[in-house]
């Protein structure tokens, strides 16, 4: 029986990874921001895909952590694993893909990430993964169409500016965003409050597998 030792991690072209990322992610959807994908394989065949960026505002996250530079922050923006793939696998390719970005582009200080606590999960890959808990947010940036299409703002606002009045006429979305950071170099300090996980469900906030907990 496969192990999650047993996995291969290593970089795919974008083309490759969004054609899974659109085919196995809840959302469907890929972000246009992504420009490093790990494909993560067990055997010969593709199981996961992994895809950083840049954050589409890095105005209001660079001040997260004291003197990030505009090049030495990513954000992990997409995570889309199939059933296929044994117990901890996530984790563990998260592992091997920080290592790999510790190596290959150690400019890199910190990832950041978000838990989407209105349709997805509130976070337990990150948490298994050596992120920190820097905030809890009920959510008002996902929102609904009459048509029961989802719309994030960021992603909205960023690629229809003009069009925002037709956001803000959508349902708000009942749950929450959490976010995530995983710092890479240990010289990096962090600005803002650790939040212990147990204020995940003293929030009200848990989510697993898109079910509220």
């Amino acid at each position: 029986m496969a192990e999650a030792k047993d996995l291969i991690v290593k970089v795919i072209p974008s083309a490759m990874a969004n054609a899974f990322v659109k085919r196995v992610h809840y959302s469907g959807k890929v972000v246009p921001n992504s420009q490093l994908h790990f494909g993560v394989f067990l055997g010969k065949f593709m199981h996961g895909v992994m895809s950083f960026g840049p954050p589409t505002d890095k105005s209001k996250l660079i001040g997260l952590v004291k003197n990030t530079q505009w090049n030495e922050f990513i954000e992990l923006n997409r995570m889309a694993f199939d059933e296929a793939l044994p117990r901890n696998s996530e984790s563990r390719a998260l592992g091997v893909a920080f290592r790999m970005l510790k190596k290959q582009a150690p400019h890199i200080k910190w990832v950041v990430s978000f838990a989407d606590g209105t349709q997805c999960g509130d976070g337990t890959i990150y948490r298994a993964s050596g992120f920190v808990l820097t905030q809890i947010n009920k959510n008002k940036g996902m929102r609904i169409d009459e048509a029961g299409n989802v719309h994030s703002q960021v992603t909205f606002s960023a690629h229809r500016p003009n069009e925002m009045h037709l956001f803000r006429k959508m349902k708000v979305m009942n749950g929450f965003q959490l976010r995530y950071i995983r710092i890479l170099n240990p010289t990096a300090e962090l600005l803002v409050p650790v939040i212990p996980f147990s204020e995940i469900e003293k929030q009200g906030a848990k989510m697993y597998l898109g079910k509220r907990a």
